[in-house]
């Protein structure tokens, strides 16, 4: 069972929040919940942000499966204007914490920067209805990233970041970095998945003999 600190202050950035948690040495393990009781008091961009950002580094085995479901969630609440919340079979898992720290390390520093990048311009593009609708591109990336497709983790995750960090801050330069970064996984998995589909079928057709 996971447990829910709420001992970060508000208004510590993100990354500072983030890092508190990972060195936080009266715990073993860092669970789904553990993360969502720690940020539940940031914006959904946040949690969307936390989950999906690790994906774009190489991390530990089964970082993947852990947080690829809560995105699906989030995005999905983000779509429809809803509060962050997660089903206690997805919020229960959990990795060790010394893995943690090493990922929280090495996210850290990016978000440190972005975070100095951040501000609020082109603000309509970040707010409500934009909102809803970066939400639906985001379920769709998410969907993407928890298929075992080759190159189908990096650059949706970096979409989702992007457009996470856009919405979190109401900057609406972030939202079209996003949107970029979305058609540009859009294409190399289709295209990566059309190729895959191709090998099938000339294995099928020339190895197996199926075709005649």
């Amino acid at each position: 069972m996971p447990r829910f600190p709420l001992d970060a202050p508000a208004r510590l950035p993100l990354s500072a929040m983030l890092e508190q948690l990972a060195r936080d040495d009266s715990r073993e393990r860092v669970a789904v919940g553990d993360l969502l009781a720690a940020l539940g008091d940031r914006a959904l961009a946040a949690l969307l942000f936390v989950f999906a950002f690790p994906n774009v580094l190489p991390t530990p085995p089964g970082t993947s499966a852990i947080l690829g479901a809560p995105l699906i969630f989030l995005a999905a609440q983000l779509a429809f204007g809803l509060k962050p919340w997660l089903p206690r079979v997805i919020a229960s898992r959990s990795m060790a914490r010394a893995d943690f720290e090493r990922l929280i390390t090495r996210v850290s520093p990016w978000l440190a920067r972005a975070e100095r990048l951040l501000k609020p311009r082109w603000s309509t593009l970040a707010a409500p209805p934009m909102e809803y609708l970066i939400g639906l591109v985001c379920l769709l990336l998410s969907c993407v990233l928890v298929l075992p497709v080759p190159l189908g983790n990096m650059l949706p995750a970096l979409a989702v970041s992007l457009f996470a960090l856009g919405v979190l801050e109401r900057d609406g330069v972030w939202v079209i970095a996003g949107a970029v970064a979305a058609v540009v996984a859009a294409v190399v998995v289709s295209g990566v998945v059309w190729a895959m589909v191709k090998g099938a079928v000339y294995f099928a057709t020339q190895v197996l003999g199926l075709g005649g």
